[in-house]
């Protein structure tokens, strides 16, 4: 593709607040599992535990594929973007699917926790981040000083 064509920069994967993004959204997810696992465990005993596990351990793979998704789609071009993006999303709620209708008449899954701990850290977990995120173009992704786990090198890409 010719680089005079493309309306991305060049280095446009250089720099990916998506990845930094879900990466800190998959910390939060592990920041609030205790809660959400004792509200499993209080209500619903080992298998409200287990069914919050799963739910969060889902949280976090969905956070993380949708900003692969989106990641690979702006290496490419917008409209490529637009549909990793709208397809992503959609492919993700298969997955999410896919990993209950196997297990949901499993002894051990109670669909209340599972559903709670899914639609809650979904969006407890986004409503949190928004405080986080800079929505400017000198910090793009989140705010300096703001990530649950600094990483060094993305702070050492932007200052470069």
């Amino acid at each position: 593709m010719n680089d005079r064509m493309t309306p991305f920069p060049s280095g446009v994967d250089a720099v990916a607040p998506e990845r930094e993004i879900a990466r800190d959204l998959a910390v939060r997810t592990v920041i609030v599992a205790p809660v959400m696992i004792a509200v499993g465990a209080i209500f619903w005993g080992w298998h409200g535990v287990w069914s919050s596990g799963y739910a969060l351990a889902i949280v976090a793979a969905n956070f993380l594929l949708g900003a692969a998704a989106i990641t690979w789609g702006a290496k490419f071009s917008p409209a490529i973007l637009f549909g990793a993006v709208m397809f992503g999303f959609l492919a993700r709620l298969g997955i999410i699917t896919a990993a209950v209708l196997p297990i949901r008449n499993s002894e051990w899954f109670e669909i209340v926790p599972f559903a709670i701990s899914l639609l809650v850290t979904h969006l407890g977990l986004l409503t949190w981040e928004a405080r986080h995120v800079a929505a400017s173009l000198a910090f793009p992704g989140l705010k300096p000083g703001t990530a649950v786990l600094s990483t060094n090198d993305s702070s050492a890409e932007r200052s470069a």
